[in-house]
């Protein structure tokens, strides 16, 4: 599963782990994405890659609304 929010975009960031004595190697700090499903008001499932900030954009805007600002950009759902 790729770790990219559908809603938001938010994707895996990248930067150094610094240790104790100023070693540094790369890292990756990946967004909290889970796969959800997600009933529409026709009766239609849709399932979505969301960040936990996708879950509150849900919440407030509610899943009708962010599910036609998607199909408005263009992401196939």
């Amino acid at each position: 599963m790729s770790s990219i929010c559908d809603v938001t975009g938010a994707k895996p960031s990248f930067g150094n782990a610094v240790s104790h004595s100023h070693r540094r190697t790369r890292r990756r700090w990946n967004p909290n994405v889970q796969r959800r499903r997600f009933r529409l008001a026709d009766g239609t499932t849709v399932r979505l890659n969301i960040s936990t900030t996708g879950l509150k954009i849900i919440d407030r805007d509610g899943i009708d609304s962010v599910v036609a600002r998607l199909r408005a950009r263009g992401v196939k759902l």
